[in-house]
């Protein structure tokens, strides 16, 4: 699509500067005849032109931004939504008419593409890892729209198909540490909606997170949910649907003593949430959103959260298409940039130590520089 816009742009120039050539000509040749001296040396003016209307400016081509939910919807208080408020902000910005299209289930993925294209949709959003496949296959399909994907990074994508990707493993490292300087039973625990990048990315930073303050401080804070040696053997949910399956999966962490567990499972976490505040001592740290903003009702049980600046970088996505320099290039959100980072403490502010809020501080400035190296 955006080459179609450069085209388009070079082509309505091209006419402009004709049209204006040829006024110019036509221009000069009526002030070489319009002042001929009669035989009395009087002088005849020429008419004055009756069109005066200039040549109109160049006009890039109207965008339409559409977007495809994951199975999870657009009310799932994490990334779903944040894509969505990505969407929203640039339909604000920039003016166009937008469209979002919600999957109730896997089954919805294609024929939700399907009707964006349809719709003459100028670039389709896909939002989750689950959508990688179906959306490359459209994209490859119809060269002349741009898509981009959340969460999937492709080795040699097409032209028209960006990726946008989280290193979530750094901040959830931070939290990690953050959990392991909060505890106080000596036990964490971790969890995920299923075994793909997107969600062992932050499971895996968070243990990194906990061995790390157990190396500094001779500790050794216990990470239920999570197995280094094969990530698949990790505690999942199934899905990113069933709350009461994040309430079961919190129970049994609680009542293997942790104290703080970690849920990246989208609204099964939410379970989690209910089941923390039913148990005093306990917290848990949220994903891809500020869980005290989007799932107010559970702030007093949120420590803090690990965020991916998802809104941010669909909306840049959409800019790009607006203003006719999109591209494959794969976009990667760090601490360094601020694409993912953790969330302020909000009702556990008075809680942290301050000795432990500068050492956080500390930890993510290292991985920012590199002196700590954060494994995806």
């Amino acid at each position: 699509m955006s080459v179609y816009k450069l085209t388009y742009l070079e082509v309505r120039v091209r006419k402009s500067l004709g049209v204006l050539a040829g006024i110019g000509a036509v221009s000069l040749v009526l002030a070489a005849c319009g002042s001929t001296p009669d035989d009395g040396g009087a002088t005849t003016a020429a008419p004055s032109p009756t069109d005066t209307t200039a040549a109109p400016s160049p006009v890039l081509p109207p965008v339409k931004a559409c977007m495809i939910s994951d199975a999870g919807g657009f009310d799932d208080r994490s990334f779903n939504e944040t894509a969505f408020l990505g969407l929203e902000a640039a339909k604000a910005e920039y003016g166009i008419e937008t469209l979002a299209l919600e999957s109730g289930s896997d089954a919805d993925y294609q024929p939700n593409i399907n009707q964006a294209i349809q719709q003459d949709c100028s670039l389709v959003i896909t939002v989750g890892f689950l959508l990688g496949d179906a959306t490359e296959a459209a994209a490859t399909a119809n060269p002349s729209v741009d898509f981009s994907i959340v969460d999937y990074a492709y080795e040699a994508p097409p032209e028209n198909l960006q990726g946008l990707v989280y290193a979530t493993e750094q901040s959830s490292f931070v939290a990690g540490y953050l959990a392991a300087g909060m505890t106080e039973t000596g036990t964490v625990g971790t969890y995920g909606g299923i075994p793909i990048p997107s969600v062992t990315s932050f499971m895996s930073g968070f243990y990194q997170g906990v061995q790390y303050y157990n190396e500094a401080k001779g500790t050794d804070v216990d990470v239920l949910g999570w197995d280094p040696t094969d990530p698949e053997k990790g505690t999942y949910a199934g899905g990113f649907d069933d709350q009461n399956q994040g309430k079961q999966i919190a129970k049994n962490f609680i009542q293997q003593g942790a104290d703080i567990i970690f849920p990246v499972a989208g609204p099964v976490g939410l379970g989690s949430a209910a089941e923390a505040q039913a148990n005093d001592g306990v917290s848990i740290i949220w994903v891809d959103t500020d869980g005290c903003i989007s799932a107010s009702q559970y702030c007093d049980v949120f420590l803090t959260s690990v965020m991916k600046g998802i809104d941010a970088s669909v909306k840049a996505s959409i800019g790009a298409v607006v203003d006719g320099t999109f591209s494959n290039e794969l976009y990667v959100g760090t601490l360094a940039n601020g694409g993912t980072k953790i969330a302020p403490y909000n009702e556990f502010d008075a809680a942290v130590p301050a000795e432990l809020k500068a050492e956080v501080e500390q930890v993510t400035a290292d991985i920012v520089s590199g002196t700590i190296t954060v494994t995806p």
